[in-house]
Parts: structure tokens; C-alpha cells; sequence
């Protein structure tokens, strides 16, 4: 359960102007989780993009960029033996959540008031009235998982969306301050904005379980959840870096480390990718630690152990593949490893 960082190799140099390039970290040779896919993918997903393009009134270019994306394909790698009631829930709400991401770093709507309405949409999603698009898409998505969600799943992805309004609103701020966390905040703050522990409350209602208690406050199991969201976070940041460092945000592990450990930026990429190896391998230490709790519990336990590694293994390959992260250029940047920085935008 120790989460102590690496050793930094590479230090800051002076140099005389920014760099051009940076080698991207070797993500897949060594990663051999099975990767999987849900037959319901494809008629689902083109279901659940038009509800979103309705729901959300998106219009050009906000509704190529977001096609782009295709969600679809990371909840069909996610949740790979859900049904299509059930999967179609999980493509809506990943479709949900990218699109209020957007919204909340570009200003559309503000965190804090949308947190006050979809947290009420939530909590009763069949009553609560609102004419704000989120909230509605929340009356929607949430009035279906409520039909076989588990008492204690639901609890867990409501309280997991508190925490990432809340989350997302800090960051606003700090972006907005131009504020760069130290890491022990950064990794804080992110485990909140990556909107892990709500995908993750799905893996319970994919699966049709609800796990007790006792199994998911023990240490152990939340030593998983924490490897697991860890390395989700880590490989976004570092897909991510390119736009947002084009863009002078600092919410990304790369220049936090850059800044506390004094890196360079390749110093820093290579340093995100021992933390992203040394996430699974925390992931599988504790896996060998896991407690048993008696037959029927341990099923679920397995299961739910299950789904993490689906996301682990599904994200990473969805990143490669992802015209919002990696471009045009995704298997190039896995075939030579070379990242060609965006210029940056006038402050």
C-alpha cells in the first residue's frame, strides 16, 4: 500500500529556447492486461452520441470535436461484458462527463452551480425540475441507473460526482490564479477531476452488484482504487500535455513535477511514466494482499477487481486511438515515440 515516488533522473538545464519535441514514455510493451471490447458497442454508442448532441444542443465545431472522441469505444473496452440496458447508462454518462469537462474548462457553465443542480438531478432524478442542459442530462441518465443500481453503488457515484464538481472548481481557480499545486495536492485534486470514482460506481452497476462496507473501506481495496485511478489520471496527463501545455495549464502532472523535482521536460515525461508503471504494479501488490470476505462477496470482489483492470488497460489503448488526445499521430507516437509540441497561444 506504499505510494512512494521515484527517484528523479534528468534535471533542469538552461537552455536557450523551449523545446520542440520530448520522447513519449513506452506505455504498452510491458502492459499485458487483456484488452476487450462489448459486442454492443456500435449500435449503443451512435444512440447514446445523438442523445448527447440533443441533449447537450451542441453545434459545429463543438459536435465534430465530440464524435471524435468516441466515448463509445472506451466504455466498450471499460465495460466489456455489459449488457445493453446497462451499457448504454455508461456511454451516456462518459459522454455526459467529457462534454461538462469541456464546458466547465472553457467557461460555459460554472462548477459550483452545476454542482448545486446535477447533485439535486441525482438525488432524485424522477422530481427535481430544471431547465439547465447538465441537470437534464443527469434526470436522464440517472432516472435508468436507478432502476438496478444497489443502494450503496448509488451512494458511491453521487458522492464520487460531489467530489468531482467540487474538484473541478478548484481547478477553475487555480488555473485561473495561475497556480501550480505542489505534487502531494496535484495528486489530491486529480484523483477528484479524472471523475474516476464515478466511473468506477459503474463498474458495480455494470456488473449488477453492490459491494458492502466493510470490503470497500478496507485498506487494501482502496490502495486498488488508488493505483488504478492513479495510473488513468497519469496516462491522460501525459496524452494530455501537448494541448494543455499550448494553452499554459498546469493541471497536469507534467509541469508539477517539472516544477517540484526540477525537471526538463523530458526529465518529467520519463518520470510520468515510471509513476504510470509503478501504479500497476501497486495495483497487483495489493491485489496479492486482498483479504477474503466469504464466496459471495469475493465474487463480487473479483469482479469488481476485474473492472478496474478493464479500465486500466481500455483507457491506455483508447488514448493511443483518440483523435482528442493523440491526434492524427497515435500510432506514430507508438511507433517512434516522438511528441511534436503545439505552439502556445498568446497570454
Amino acid at each position: 500500500m506504499n505510494s512512494t515516488f521515484p527517484t528523479a533522473t534528468h534535471t533542469s538545464t538552461r537552455v536557450d529556447s523551449e523545446p520542440s519535441t520530448f520522447i513519449f514514455p513506452n506505455l504498452l510493451d510491458d502492459f499485458q492486461y487483456p484488452l476487450r471490447q462489448n459486442p454492443h458497442c456500435d449500435p449503443v454508442s451512435r444512440a447514446s452520441e445523438q442523445w448527447l448532441l440533443n441533449g447537450a444542443r451542441l453545434v459545429e465545431p463543438e459536435s465534430t470535436a465530440f464524435l471524435q472522441m468516441d466515448a463509445g469505444a472506451l466504455t466498450a473496452a471499460c465495460y466489456p461484458d455489459a449488457d445493453a440496458l446497462h451499457f448504454r447508462v455508461c456511454v451516456d454518462f462518459l459522454n455526459f462527463i467529457f462534454t461538462i469537462d469541456d464546458w466547465m474548462e472553457f467557461g460555459i457553465i460554472d462548477a459550483r452551480g452545476a454542482r448545486e443542480s446535477c447533485i439535486s438531478a441525482l438525488r432524485d432524478p424522477i422530481n427535481f425540475h430544471t431547465e439547465e442542459l447538465a441537470a437534464k442530462m443527469c434526470k436522464s441518465y440517472f432516472s435508468r441507473f436507478k432502476m438496478t443500481g444497489g443502494p450503496g453503488c448509488t451512494e458511491r457515484f453521487i458522492q464520487a460526482m460531489d467530489l468531482f464538481f467540487i474538484a473541478l472548481a478548484q481547478q477553475v481557480d487555480d488555473h485561473a490564479q495561475g497556480r501550480t499545486l505542489d505534487l502531494k495536492s496535484y495528486i489530491t485534486l486529480r484523483r477528484d477531476t479524472v471523475c474516476c470514482k464515478g466511473v468506477f460506481a459503474l463498474i458495480e452497476y455494470a456488473a449488477q452488484i453492490d459491494l458492502p462496507g466493510e470490503v470497500v473501506s478496507h485498506p487494501v481495496f482502496v490502495a486498488m482504487e488508488e493505483a488504478a485511478n492513479d495510473h488513468l489520471s497519469w496516462v491522460n496527463d501525459i496524452f494530455s500535455y501537448n494541448k494543455e501545455q499550448s494553452r499554459h495549464d498546469t493541471h497536469n502532472i507534467v509541469p508539477v513535477l517539472m516544477l517540484e523535482q526540477g525537471l526538463d521536460l523530458q526529465g518529467a515525461a520519463d518520470y510520468t511514466g515510471r509513476l504510470i508503471a509503478d501504479s500497476v504494479k501497486r495495483f497487483e501488490d495489493n491485489r496479492g494482499i486482498l483479504p477474503l470476505w466469504g464466496e459471495e462477496i469475493d465474487k463480487q470482489v473479483a469482479l469488481y477487481v476485474e473492472g478496474l483492470q478493464n479500465w486500466m488497460v481500455g483507457s491506455l489503448h483508447w488514448h493511443y486511438d483518440c483523435l482528442r488526445y493523440a491526434g492524427e499521430n497515435g500510432h506514430v507516437i507508438n511507433q517512434d515515440q516522438t511528441m511534436k509540441l503545439l505552439p502556445k497561444t498568446a497570454l
